[in-house]
């Protein structure tokens, strides 16, 4: 199972490339994760949010595979534990698709990304900066991994 992170907004700063990098790593060959950087929508005094959350919606609908299983980090989602991210990341594994995780821009996600998940996963009840999710996705997903082979990193 592949894990791609399709996630809005700029390029990131290197601390959280090093962050990110660190955890992917980690990750085994038959579970590997990669972010999929798109662009933000066009954003000026002359457009609408509403119109920039369709450009980047356009640009997540087009990164995710018809096969995927797609997961929104959204605040209407369930809160998981890092032990029920693990029976979650479990059970991607047995259904045998590729997982899609995405993370909208400064506005949330577009409701069509909405409508295309499969389920819908609110991080934290927080505010958290673009670039802490990002690092704070990877290594939950690290930790989960570890918990399901009882490796002591979750200790």
């Amino acid at each position: 199972m592949k894990i791609r992170i399709i996630a809005v907004g700029p390029k990131m700063p290197d601390w959280v490339n090093q962050g990110t990098g660190d955890y992917t790593k980690r990750m085994p060959r038959e579970m590997p994760v990669e972010f999929v950087p798109l662009a933000l929508g066009n954003r000026n005094k002359n457009s609408s949010v509403e119109k920039a959350r369709q450009q980047e919606g356009d640009a997540m609908l087009a990164a995710i595979k018809d096969s995927d299983h797609v997961v929104a980090l959204d605040l209407s989602g369930k809160p998981w534990s890092t032990e029920q991210l693990s029976d979650q990341l479990q059970n991607w594994r047995m259904g045998g698709k590729d997982l899609a995780l995405l993370v909208g821009g400064p506005d949330g996600l577009d409701s069509r990304c909405l409508a295309r998940a499969n389920q819908k996963w609110a991080l934290s009840n927080l505010t958290l900066p673009h670039p802490l999710v990002r690092v704070l996705l990877a290594e939950q997903l690290y930790r989960a991994w570890s918990i399901t082979q009882n490796h002591p990193y979750h200790k």
